[in-house]
Formats: structure tokens, sequence, C-alpha cells
């Protein structure tokens, strides 16, 4: 957390998964509380969980400033969102890359953040899926059009290589994770080379 937050990073996303929603098993509520802690960053959690109503307010009373949640495993995600937001966390909704965009529609006046997820959720080091590139477009259109504030965070296989193009598209927050944490300079070059590559879009 300390080599994070001192090489300039904007905020710690934390991924929560189950091993039902995903076919991995990962940090849990202690390891929130731990990260919560351990740095003055937002901590931004990212529940890839199957009923996820059951564990929001633990993992806002935990220390997460952002709770996001899965379009996909919310079958009554108005009621979710609500829940975190009462829970005293900002509330956000997440999209797999085969996810439509009308499945979150409804809800976009309602959240913080819309996260849409550019690989299949489960496993870090993956590729980047290209489409992704024409969904983010079009969230941005919608986002724009229907609330302002929300910020677009894009997720999955972005390095110095391609987050010129993501944030052209429109993504507002971009999360890292084996760009920054296998870099083989460290992680404070890590993240200045991918801020390097996004200066090159002003």
């Amino acid at each position: 957390m300390a080599e994070v937050e001192a090489a300039g990073a904007d905020f710690v996303h934390v991924d929560v998964m189950d091993g039902r929603f995903v076919p991995n098993l990962s940090i849990g509520l202690p390891v929130v509380e731990a990260v919560r802690r351990g740095t003055r960053l937002p901590v931004d959690v990212h529940l890839m969980i199957e009923e996820p109503d059951r564990w929001v307010e633990r993992f806002a009373a935990a220390g997460a400033d952002y709770v996001t949640v899965h379009a996909e495993a919310s079958p009554h995600l108005h009621r979710t969102l609500r829940a975190i937001s009462d829970a005293g966390a900002e509330p956000g909704v997440s999209i797999n890359p085969a996810t439509p965009l009308l499945m979150i529609e409804e809800v976009l006046p309602m959240v913080r953040q819309v996260l849409v997820m550019s690989v299949n959720p489960g496993f870090g080091g993956q590729t980047f899926i290209p489409a992704s590139l024409d969904k983010i477009r079009r969230l941005r259109a919608a986002v724009d059009e229907r609330n302002p504030t929300c910020l677009l965070e894009v997720d999955g296989g972005i390095k110095p290589g391609n987050i010129e193009r993501v944030v052209t598209a429109g993504a507002d927050a971009i999360v890292v994770g084996s760009a920054v944490f296998t870099h083989d300079d460290g992680i404070g070059a890590a993240v200045a080379a991918l801020r390097c590559a996004i200066s090159e879009t002003d």
C-alpha cells in the first residue's frame, strides 16, 4: 500500500471473488479492513460474488469508500445499490464483456461509478478485449446524458500500449493490476509509464 500510494495512484482497487460468480477465490473482509488501515487513498471494492446483497453492508463497514456489484449477480439491482448508499459507501455497478448496456440503463442515475470489464473477470494478466472500446464510447454518451457526475471505470488487460485508446474512448478511471505489480522496474515506474501514455491523449 505504501508503494502504491508513493507511486501516485489515485485509489486502491480491491477484487473480491467467491469462487462461484468467477472461477477464483480471493480477498475477503479482513484484507479490506487491513487495506483501509494501510492507506489514505480511497478504497474501491469490486464484488465479483453471488448474492452481493448479503455482503455490501459488511464491506462498507470494513472501510470501502466505493462498493461495486455486478449487474449479472444482482437480480434486484436497485435494492442492492440502495443498500450500498444506506451503508455509507458510494454505489457502483459493473458489467462483463458480453453484457449489453441495457442491463444497467435503469440504474445509471443512482450510481457513482460504472465499471466496464474489458476481460472476463476472475483472473489477472488477461488480454484486453478490443470490442470493449465501442462499449466504452457508447456508455460514455449514456453517462453524460443521464448522470454526468458518474465515473466510468475500466478494468482488464490495460497497459501503456492501450491505455491511451481506453481514455480516448471515454474512461475516467483505469484499474491496472498486472501491468503495475509485475513491472520489472517496480510500482513507481509502472504508474509513471501509464501516466505518460495517458498524457499523450492531451
